[in-house]
């Protein structure tokens, strides 16, 4: 394919792709990791010592005092040990300081409403619960509950059949012993690092603080306003005084992150592509679809915190038994959407695939992968 001066939607679809921020890393622990099959829920086996080891891989952290870990994966049921209710206290407090203190300084012109809207959101119940399916905490904990197993293995099978991966809010209500499982892990890593608030720092970005943090760094000002109708708490989303997007559910918490999500694809779809703010890269020549590219390309959006991939028609042309489609690709993120066209294809499909599998080599040369 011969290649010509890189441009949004350019006539002979160059490679294109824009907008790549600096890739960082959590410190800690990784919030990717692929959520557990229900079936996999079950009571643990292993004695405690080999669980402390599997969680320590799983935290990337060796803890100078295993007995605190073995008190945090120890359930109130579980009359041979002390449980985890003094940590779940700490871990609680923790962790709503440490995100208090983040954002209190990453966001200095909101107001304490919206201070507490991203705290509160950030260390839900819903968002802790799956953390904890994500990277089978539950499997290490020591119980004698009737019933708690039962709620757990609802609750992962609930999560495993997702279409997509949603990460802050589902159709089941998560049981709140997960999130304490994540809460007092957490308090025993803090209390593990003599109570050191900047050695402790759990974060994964979702679509509230997203939210801000765009509209933040284009300049515009948010509000989520909340109320009831019947049985459903419905979100909307005002950017400027203007309407976006508004979102509902069972749960209060959950409406405000589905008007979130649904405010984020509006606005990185109406606020154009600065191709000069980030740097161009250009991919020279076609190569071979990716296997499964579009799925790939979807697990690595979740995986980066991304929302679902945007595929868009360039190009629909001939007569109906020689069709010629060319599809492209964008990403919304924080700083920008990332856009890429596909090679030119008899079906739709095909295109699409193309577009998908020139981001993701596009994504590996730029480093993200």
């Amino acid at each position: 394919m011969n290649q010509t001066s890189p441009q949004l939607r350019t006539a002979t679809y160059s490679h294109v792709i824009h907008s790549f921020p600096s890739k960082t890393q959590p410190s800690t622990m990784d919030f990717d990791a692929p959520p557990i099959p229900f079936s996999h829920v079950t009571t643990p086996t292993s004695p405690i010592g080999a669980s402390i080891v599997a969680v320590e891989s799983i935290l990337n952290y060796s803890f100078r005092n295993k007995s605190l870990l073995e008190e945090a994966l120890t359930h109130s049921s579980y009359s041979e040990s002390a449980s985890y209710q003094r940590l779940e206290f700490v871990g609680d407090a923790a962790l709503g300081l440490a995100l208090a203190n983040h954002v209190f300084l990453t966001y200095p012109k909101l107001d304490p409403g919206q201070l507490s809207l991203i705290r509160a959101a950030n260390i839900s119940t819903e968002k802790l619960a799956r953390v904890a399916i994500k990277h089978r905490l539950f499997y290490y904990v020591r119980h004698n509950a009737i019933g708690l197993e039962q709620k757990v293995r609802e609750f992962a099978e609930v999560v495993s059949q997702e279409d997509d991966p949603v990460a802050y809010g589902g159709s089941m209500k998560a049981p709140k012993v997960l999130a304490d499982i994540v809460e007092s892990i957490a308090a025993a890593v803090y209390v593990d690092i003599d109570f050191d608030l900047t050695k402790l720092w759990l974060q994964e970005p979702q679509p509230v603080t997203l939210l801000f943090e765009f509209c933040q760094k284009h300049g515009k000002h948010v509000d989520i306003k909340h109320w009831r109708k019947e049985l459903k708490s419905i979100a909307s989303v005002y950017v400027d005084g203007k309407f976006v997007a508004s979102g509902s559910s069972d749960q209060k918490e959950i409406a405000k992150l589905n008007a979130a999500r649904g405010a984020l694809y509006k606005l990185s779809e109406s606020m154009p592509v600065d191709v000069n703010a980030f740097g161009i890269m250009e991919i020279d020549g076609s190569f071979e679809i990716v296997s499964n590219a579009k799925q790939k390309l979807h697990e690595i959006c979740g995986k980066q915190k991304w929302p679902k991939p945007l595929y868009e028609l360039e190009k629909d042309e001939g007569r109906p038994h020689e069709k010629k489609y060319v599809s492209s690709v964008k990403i919304p993120t924080v700083n920008g959407t990332l856009y890429i066209a596909g090679d030119e294809k008899s079906r739709v499909k095909e295109a699409e695939s193309s577009a998908a599998s020139y981001m993701i080599r596009a994504l590996q040369e730029s480093g993200y992968l």
